[in-house]
């Protein structure tokens, strides 16, 4: 599978946050033409805050449950990428140089060791490139889906 994108926790969640209807909207087109064209990729992470999230941090959280079930999509339809040495000494490379927080800099560096160029985010600075890696903001009012598939 070509991978071009890696999507980012807040994607996710606001998938399942029905507080949010313009974001869960935009959040479930996004990750349905990524599913559908296999040009996305999660990382192991992205899937742990996602539990972590939607269980204790949306207005209307979900069952353990639900997000079992959920999960077990995921992988089974997502490319998903584990974490490794590599990619923790390089996020930590990322915090020092890049000024990133440190998960962010994990998820950066899975992107970029992995050598995927694309970041769906709203945490990062739209429209950044670091190291080849662009940061896109999924939910500006400027993005347009077909630029990315």
């Amino acid at each position: 599978m070509t991978v071009k994108t890696l999507v980012d926790t807040n994607v996710l969640v606001y998938a399942y946050d029905i507080s949010e209807p313009v974001k869960q909207s935009q959040a479930l087109k996004v990750l349905d033409h990524l599913a559908t064209f296999r040009k996305g990729a999660l990382t192991a992470q992205v899937l742990a805050e996602f539990a972590v999230a939607v269980t204790r941090k949306i207005p209307n959280p979900l069952s353990w449950e639900r997000v079992a079930a959920s999960m077990e999509n995921y992988l089974q339809s997502w490319e998903v990428l584990e974490l490794t040495g590599l990619i923790v000494l390089e996020a930590v490379r990322g915090v020092r140089q890049h000024g990133f927080s440190y998960w962010d800099a994990q998820i950066w560096a899975a992107a970029r060791l992995n050598q995927i160029p694309v970041i769906f985010s709203e945490d990062f600075t739209p429209g950044r490139t670091v190291e080849g890696v662009a940061f896109v903001n999924p939910f500006a009012e400027d993005f347009n889906l077909s630029d990315w598939i």
